[in-house]
């Protein structure tokens, strides 16, 4: 093949498309930053003792100093912030309302991409998310109304930035540098989880929780600057890409249909059973996934009782796994398909088996051996780590069975990924109210 030389002479850090991985990969990491974030501050926001008793800590720890020069008007915000009454069935729809949000822009959202471009409906869906977990902290005090709301509006504006990414690779990743290129980007979100994970906790402590939403919708704020001044739909528009680059990318695509815009054909889709197996496996996916990423703070603070801190650190664990399980996989699925070692099906098949059987049997595994303090760690760290295998199986398997809908198949997949994370959140919070946890 005439490609492969090409592809692998590309330089990784030097060309384009890979700096628009990083960036995507900001992208993501900033956006799933702000959605776990209530994840995190809600055990300050509902536990009014611990909260007590973490500034109480606080002032006789190493933190004393920096909480010392706290001014005292935002030691009383703080304070008088900290507490509110939700029940687990109310956290449960506050958790699942921003699942809402994403479910309803998903489709719409992947087709107008599709057709308007994406960059700017992904950094318009940014800009909005950003500044919305500004305003949670205020939103909190004027009622849990106006907080499933606000984390509504924030799961439409980052559904509009999650699908659009698909039509962005469709037009700037080589079909031999797809798996590395989708899984750069996307271990965004297991980066993501690990850094609010692992700080959450030591924010909420050192300035209050507050400041967790501060901090990561400013991140989300600079993270839009650079996503406008960089972020191009297609190589042939952008004013700083090569020659040679641009003509790798173009000559590559070159064998997808790149013929006139049509109708969506929606009954062949629905007839097409690929299609479908695609959609259960997102399904599948992010029933798993969305109950690890909301859940698991939670899970560490009351089955190993640990504090916030602490909490947040352990709970940060997984995901460094997760991001690091992501890339590896991508750099393993090309290397499988550049070297004629698997088919491309073959490859598709055998990363999406791995990535839901293994952290299924993990999760599993959890409730027997509790006892043990790190089998439980080791166990929670397997789960997101094994589970993202399927960023180099099903997830991007539209890029493949067709690229020029992918942005659109993207919204569908995603639409079932986020119905599981629905009934899920709400039905785990529903379960921990009425039978209590099982430790």
């Amino acid at each position: 093949m005439d490609e492969k030389p090409t592809t692998k002479k590309g330089p990784d850090f030097c060309s384009l498309r890979y700096g628009l991985a990083l960036i995507m990969h900001f992208s993501n990491f900033t956006m799933i930053t702000q959605r776990v974030s209530l994840s995190i501050a809600i055990i300050a926001m509902v536990n009014g003792t611990q909260q007590h008793g973490l500034s109480n800590a606080s002032t006789d720890g190493p933190l004393a100093d920096a909480l010392n020069n706290l001014s005292r008007s935002t030691v009383e915000f703080n304070r008088k912030v900290s507490v509110y009454q939700w029940s687990p069935e109310i956290q449960g729809i506050i958790f699942s309302s921003i699942n809402y949000g994403i479910i309803l822009t998903l489709i719409p959202s992947g087709y107008l991409a599709g057709i308007f471009g994406a960059k700017h409906m992904l950094g318009a869906g940014l800009l909005i998310s950003s500044l919305l977990t500004l305003f949670t902290p205020l939103a909190a005090d004027f009622g849990v109304t106006l907080v499933i709301v606000i984390r509504t509006v924030q799961g439409m504006a980052q559904g509009m930035a999650w699908t659009g990414q698909f039509t962005i690779w469709a037009k700037w990743a080589p079909p031999l540098e797809r798996s590395k290129l989708t899984t750069i980007a996307g271990s965004g979100v297991a980066f993501g989880s690990f850094i609010i994970l692992c700080v959450g906790g030591l924010i909420s402590q050192a300035l209050g929780w507050p400041f967790i939403f501060y901090i990561f919708g400013s991140t989300g704020c600079f993270c839009c600057l650079l996503w406008f001044t960089v972020i191009y739909d297609d190589p042939m528009h952008h004013p700083c890409i090569s020659v040679r680059e641009k003509e790798h990318i173009v000559s590559s695509l070159a064998q997808q249909s790149s013929s006139p815009r049509r109708s969506v054909p929606i009954k062949a889709m629905v007839r097409c059973l690929p299609l479908w197996a695609i959609f259960l496996g997102f399904f599948s996916h992010f029933w798993l996934c969305t109950i690890i990423i909301t859940y698991l703070p939670t899970y560490i603070s009351t089955v190993l009782h640990v504090n916030i801190r602490d909490s947040g650190v352990l709970s940060s664990l997984p995901f460094i796994a997760a991001s690091s399980c992501t890339i590896l996989g991508g750099q393993l699925a090309d290397f499988l398909l550049s070297k004629n070692l698997l088919r491309l099906i073959t490859v598709r098949k055998l990363f999406s088996s791995l990535g839901l059987l293994l952290p299924s049997l993990c999760a599993m595994a959890l409730p027997f051996v509790v006892s043990s303090y790190m089998t439980t760690i080791i166990l929670l760290i397997l789960i997101p780590g094994t589970s993202n295998l399927c960023d180099s199986g099903f997830i991007i398997n539209t890029l493949d069975v067709a690229p020029r809908y992918a942005s659109f198949l993207m919204g569908i997949s995603r639409g079932f990924g986020l119905l599981a994370g629905i009934v899920s959140s709400t039905a785990t919070g529903f379960l921990i109210s009425q039978v209590g946890p099982v430790y």
